[in-house]
This record gives C-alpha cells, structure tokens and sequence, in this order.
C-alpha cells in the first residue's frame, strides 16, 4: 500500500509509520532519478569530447544555458504544479486534478515560443554566447534539435513528478533511469556506427524524454494505480501561477547551472579562451549529477513533506527535514572527498585528447568549486522543504540568492580581483553568503537552523 496519504481519516495510518522510512522511500529513488536525468549531459560531454575534443565540450557548454533553461522551466510547471496538486488533496481540494492537465497545456503553449525563437534563430543565439565560427559548426546541429524536441523535455517533468506523487517514486526514478540508459548507449550508436556527430548525440538526448513519458504512461496513468485525473479544461493562467510558485525551488535548481555557465563562459572566454571554457565544461557536468543528486533529496522530500502539511503535523514536519537536511550533508561529504582526493582522473575522462593544458587547469578548478557543495546540500534541502509546505516566498529567496544572485555577484567580484581562480571560489561564496541570510528568511511554520 502506498504511504503517500491524501485523507485525513487515513492519518493513523501515517502518523504510526517510521517517518524515516517514508522519508527514504521517496529520497532515495528521486536521487538515482536525478542522477538519471544528469546523466544525458554527462554521457553527450563524454562522447562529444571523443569524437571532437576540447572544441566539442566548448560548444556543448554554450548550448547548456539554453538547454538547462527549457528543463528549469519544466521542472518548475511539473513539480511545482505536482506539489499544488499535493497539498489541494491534502486539504480536499475539488480541483486538484486540473493542475495536471493545466501542466501539460501550458507545456505546450511555451514550447511553441521555445521552438519559434530557438530553431529559428539559432545562430544568432550562439554568437550571442561567445560561439566563433569553428564552435557554431558544431553547436549549431545540436541546439536546433534539442530545441525542436522541448515539448517532451517540458511534459516529462510533469508525468514523472505526477507519477511519484501520485504513490509511484520507484517508476519515477525507473522511467528516469531507463530513458538515461537509451541516452548513454545511442550517444554512442548515433555518434560513431551512424557517423552523426553532434547531432547524434543532440537526437539521442532529445528522444529519451520520449521514452520516460512513455514508461509512465503505460505503467502509471493507464493503469488502476492512477488516481490522477485528466481534466478537459481550458488553460488557466492563475493555476499556472499558482503552481510555478511552488516550483521556484526546482527552477532555480535547474536553471542556476545555466546561469552559472552563461555567466562563467563570459568571464572565462575573456580570461583564459576556449581552453578556460573547455575546463569548465568539464567541472560544469561532474557538478550537474552533484547538484543532481541535492535535488532529489530536496525533491524527494517534498511529497510527504506536503501531505503531512495538509494534515497540520508540523511536528513530523520538522522530523522529516531534519533526516532529509543529514542525509544530504552526509552524501555531501562524501562527494567532495571523492572529487579532492579523485579530480585529476575525473579529468581524463573528458580529455579524450590528453591535454595537459586542459588537465592543469581543469584540476585544481574541480577541487575549489566542489568544497561549495557542503553548503549547497542545506541550502537545497531547506529552499526544497519550504516550497513542499507552500512557503513559496521563502524558498524562492534562498533558491534565487544562491542560484543566480549571490553566485554572479561573487563570479564578476572575484574574477576581478583573483582571475580565474576567483571564477572557480565564486560557487563556494555564493552558498555560504546564502547559508549566512537563510536565517534571516520569514518563517511561516516552525524555526528551523
């Protein structure tokens, strides 16, 4: 039976559960999911720096604003709508169920804009980057297909956070991981057997959306488990808005690695070239499966965290954060001991080419970002929680402090004064300058430190 309780007569039920486990049960799943998810940039930097060198990874990295854009717009449609929807049953909310329908509708009233500007203009958008002439050959193929396929990229955060809410998070993070697995194995047929180059690898990463829509929709939402309910009403705007703002956790989370690249190929091309920018594409995708993984601690949170909400435990609330706010300092730790004690060899695996150029300044990067993650991992977790209990104020201030704010003041404040290495400390500031004014945040429940 699913622990993901909707009604009040059910709360004995809950309430005499191991919080921890019913925490774990939807963690643990999302983070393999998220993982899953980080794993098509992972497995394209992988191959493209194979098949096309430092020049490759340069030109993925460009695209990766754009990329990271139309995911965080998905993750805050899907999730945030998935969390209203949570929190309306909780509280026996009749038009609970519009808020899926109203996710996919207006996922794709938006990828029409998405398909228009970015297809179209492509090329313009690339040099708008920093792309010259030998980077646009390579990245252009690539953002036009990513671009032509966003619908799928926005629907599928809303199937699988639909399918994880609705008492699902092992098909979730199945659907996630499958579709992964496609991405990493066509990467390679499309790449080399087929001859494609980048757009193999852009048709891969596009079409394995495709597949975890699919997974969910035949194992989920067509069978008896569903309780979801498509409802055949127009699009509503306020529904929107009131979704997307329990989603600025999740779109900060995805768009803070866009942002974070966009402005860091600015600084980077300016100090140090193509080379600096080939350096960070490497720190930039081992970072994405780390910033993966906090969130979907944070996401994973976020569905009992909301039901119990609905049913006013703000007690078992705290409870649950505090395991969830441990389990990530704990992953944190140990995820920065592996990237100290490991960058030199996490390095090769995207220097295909063997650069010691590219090595020597890709090592010593990976190490200074990745202390970051010790503060990143709270900051996450209590900007996540936050959103899951409605605080939507709150969590979109600690989301945006460290995810866009803090971190570009600090980048263009320290490369000025310490070059590149102050590109690389600009992470590590951002979170302790957003874990220092988290404190200061309303509260709308209980405190917590």
């Amino acid at each position: 039976m699913s622990i993901f309780i909707f009604y009040k007569e059910s709360y004995a039920i809950i309430t005499s559960m191991n919080y921890k486990r019913m925490l774990e049960r939807y963690i643990f799943p999302n983070i393999l999911a998220m993982v899953g998810t980080s794993c098509y940039i992972l497995a394209d930097t992988f191959f493209i720096s194979m098949a096309k060198g430092a020049n490759g990874i340069t030109a993925l990295n460009l695209v990766l604003p754009i990329y990271g854009l139309i995911y965080a717009i998905g993750s805050m449609i899907g999730i945030g709508a998935a969390t209203r929807y949570t929190l309306t049953k909780a509280q026996g909310g009749k038009d609970a169920d519009a808020f899926f329908s109203n996710a996919l509708f207006w996922d794709l009233i938006l990828s029409v804009i998405f398909i228009g500007v970015g297809y179209f203009y492509a090329e313009e958008i690339l040099r708008a980057l920093g792309a010259d002439d030998t980077i646009l050959a390579l990245g252009e193929p690539y953002l036009k297909i990513i671009i032509f396929f966003t619908p799928f990229f926005l629907m599928n955060y809303a199937f699988t956070a639909f399918t994880r809410n609705d008492g699902a998070p092992k098909l979730a993070m199945a659907a996630t991981l499958i579709s992964g697995l496609f991405n990493i194995v066509f990467d390679y047929v499309l790449m080399f057997p087929c001859q494609l180059g980048m757009a193999g690898a852009a048709l891969a990463t596009a079409i394995s959306p495709i597949i975890s829509i699919i997974i969910c929709l035949f194992f989920h939402f067509l069978t008896k488990k569903n309780t979801i309910v498509f409802a055949r009403r127009l699009p509503s705007f306020r529904r929107l808005l009131s979704s997307c703002s329990l989603g600025v956790a999740p779109f900060v989370g995805e768009i803070s690695s866009g942002i974070t690249t966009l402005i860091f190929n600015y600084l980077l091309l300016a100090l140090g070239g193509n080379l600096a920018v080939a350096a960070y594409g490497v720190l930039a995708n081992i970072a994405l499966v780390a910033t993966g993984i906090f969130n979907g601690v944070s996401q994973g949170l976020q569905p009992a965290v909301s039901a119990l909400h609905g049913l006013q435990d703000a007690k078992v609330e705290k409870e649950l954060y505090g395991h969830a706010r441990r389990i990530a300092v704990a992953i944190a730790v140990l995820v920065v001991a592996v990237v100290l004690v490991f960058a030199p060899g996490l390095t090769d695996i995207f220097n295909s080419e063997g650069s010691e150029a590219l090595r020597d300044m890709a090592v010593p990067a990976l190490r200074i970002y990745f202390v970051g993650f010790l503060l990143a991992a709270v900051n996450i977790v209590k900007a996540g929680f936050y959103s899951a209990t409605g605080q939507a104020r709150a969590s979109a201030v600690i989301a945006i402090s460290r995810g866009i704010v803090a971190i570009t003041l600090m980048a263009v404040l320290l490369s000025r004064f310490l070059g590149i290495t102050g590109v690389w400390l600009a992470f590590p500031a951002a979170e302790l300058v957003t874990w220092l004014i988290s404190p200061g945040v309303k509260k709308q429940s209980f405190t917590i430190r």
